[in-house]
């Protein structure tokens, strides 16, 4: 991997190449002009020698976070992708029960509002024994990875359509999935001592996918409060957990050396002013050092904001001057929920947004709990995921789709059933997917599955999660209890000269679009021929100026969302 003065001084040396072509090029056209000498050379060769030197020089220079939003634009890559999948994966994944903050709630008798995390006491102490003795640090210990093969992986994602990859960095519970320099508590000296994050980094690129990271270590350290309490009730009542062990309590025990304050943190109540800025500023250290020594194309931040404000924003600018320098233009890319930042790109967790946007965004997705758990049945499954993957990218999205990894890197069975299902949906209708760009008006007959509901109060109300959907985003997913979509929603996108119809609930019929009215407010054009993709035969429609009707034949290569090429339309 080439560092930052190496491109810099490679682009010097094409710089000089150019400027003797350009000198050439120059002195020809005075010959012919009758006036060429060498005066005017040298002033011209100057000139030109400025331009150069000043692009190549300010290469080198660090930029402010000003100065690199003004010349960011968002990677082809990403806005041509449409489809990535997400290992969010890591030792939270090894208690079989407990829900996605596991190390958290396994110190906590009652999650309160937490319900999710309700089973992760519980099943530790069954399981594991009492957290004053045995805690989330050797829950680490446990994590071995023994089955992972990310060559497999990558190249199963990428069959399954994917068009890039992203991994777990770290999550709130403080432990980082790479070989970090400035935490001990990493992959490489503990659990599974791999180096997470770098052995799918080679996957990746083997495979040709862009990669990604994700940081969510931004909770720390009031993350762990509640395990510098105690049980309240019970025969370990009042005995303080394993978080207030000390480096001397490790001598001749698997963790010697390592020093537990590290990983959890100070309790509460000796956390200074001092202690608090080394933390963050050994975060600034951290995370640097991921987005560059593992020249990541996505550092995705866990986080309403900059983590940690300012020092997150010192991250984001390190990594796109990284960048910078070292490509020659920013083709990273930083997301988040982080609002008003140009630069940064749009993440939407468990939910679509509500219209169109002008820049491609992202929204997440996971199957149940993030991490691998056996608590709840499945939120998803293939239909809800291609639905949320139609609605997603006819808004200039991109899906990110997480797979939830057994603790030993393989993917569980049940999982595999829907990502097969995923996979031969996407590449069925690939032309209606990668590089696709959003049309006018993202859909049709919209809102028909409040059609389907049995409203019996004369709209006076709506069910809860109906009312939520529409003023938010995250949170706001469509999953198996959700009502059906009617059977005349649609999806659109478009690539060049042509249309693509995403059927979402397909039967044997016509449906209505008046958006494809030859009078519609959308203006489109008289179409020529419409037809299925994977089908052989040209699909039967009428349009007149006020709708396209549109026949849906019950014989359809996908028993899922069908998609309809249309030509003349644009």
């Amino acid at each position: 991997m080439s560092g930052p003065t190496e491109s810099a001084s490679w682009r010097m040396g094409n710089g000089f190449a150019d400027l003797r072509f350009h000198t050439e090029v120059k002195k020809n056209i005075l010959m012919k002009l009758g006036l060429y000498s060498k005066s005017i050379l040298r002033i011209v060769f100057l000139f030109i020698f400025t331009i150069i030197a000043s692009s190549s020089f300010s290469q080198k220079r660090d930029l402010s976070w000003e100065e690199l939003r003004d010349q960011y634009e968002i990677p082809k890559w990403f806005a041509e992708a449409r489809f990535g999948i997400w290992a969010h994966w890591g030792a939270q994944s090894v208690p079989l029960l407990g829900g996605g903050w596991v190390a958290k709630h396994m110190y906590m008798q009652d999650v309160g509002a937490e319900w999710f995390g309700e089973n992760a006491y519980p099943y530790h102490c069954k399981t594991y024994g009492h957290p004053s003795e045995f805690g989330f640090k050797d829950v680490i210990n446990e994590w071995k990875a023994q089955n992972l093969d990310t060559d497999a992986l990558m190249k199963y994602f990428k069959g399954l359509g994917a068009k890039y990859f992203v991994v777990l960095a770290n999550h709130h519970d403080h432990f980082d999935n790479f070989n970090s320099t400035y935490h001990p508590w990493n992959s490489v000296n503990v659990g599974p001592k791999r180096d997470i994050v770098g052995e799918f980094k080679i996957s990746a690129k083997k495979y040709g996918l862009p990669f990604g990271v994700s940081a969510h270590d931004v909770a720390f350290p009031n993350w762990w409060n509640p395990a510098f309490g105690s049980d309240a009730t019970g025969p370990k009542k009042g005995v303080p957990y394993d978080v207030y062990m000390t480096k001397e309590d490790g001598k001749g025990k698997w963790w010697e050396g390592l020093d537990p304050v590290i990983l959890y943190g100070l309790p509460p109540n000796k956390r200074t002013p001092e202690w608090l800025k080394q933390v963050k500023e050994t975060w600034v250290l951290r995370h640097i050092e991921l987005a560059t020594k593992y020249d990541v194309d996505m550092l995705w931040f866990d986080f309403k904001g900059f983590p940690y404000g300012e020092d997150g924003k010192e991250v984001s600018r390190a990594y796109y001057n990284y960048s910078l320098q070292k490509n020659g233009k920013i083709k990273g890319i930083v997301a988040g929920k982080i609002p008003n930042e140009p630069s940064i790109v749009k993440d939407v967790e468990r939910g679509s947004v509500k219209d169109i946007l002008p820049d491609p965004w992202q929204g997440t997705i996971t199957f149940s709990k993030w991490f691998y758990k056996e608590d709840k049945p499945l939120k998803h499954n293939a239909r809800t995921v291609i639905e949320m993957m139609s609605d997603i990218i006819s808004k200039n999205g991109n899906l990110l789709l997480n797979v939830e990894l057994f603790p030993d890197g393989t993917v569980p069975p049940k999982h595999k059933e829907i990502l097969d299902s995923i996979g031969s949906w996407v590449n069925l209708n690939s032309k209606a997917i990668y590089a696709s760009k959003p049309w006018k008006k993202y859909g049709d007959n919209l809102n028909s599955r409040l059609k389907a509901m049995d409203v019996t109060l004369a709209g006076e109300a709506i069910a809860d999660g109906q009312k939520k959907q529409a003023v938010e985003e995250n949170f706001t997913e469509r999953t198996v209890e959700s009502p059906p979509f009617g059977h005349d929603e649609v999806r659109y996108t478009t690539k060049g000269n042509v249309l693509y119809i995403f059927v979402l609930n397909p039967v044997e019929g016509s449906i209505d679009l008046s958006s494809l009215g030859l009078k519609s407010t959308q203006e489109p054009h008289k179409i020529s021929s419409i037809t299925m993709l994977g089908g052989k035969e040209e699909i039967s429609f009428k349009q007149d100026n006020v709708k396209l009707r549109l026949n849906i034949p019950g014989k359809r290569p996908n028993k899922f969302a069908a998609v309809f090429e249309v030509k003349g339309a644009l």
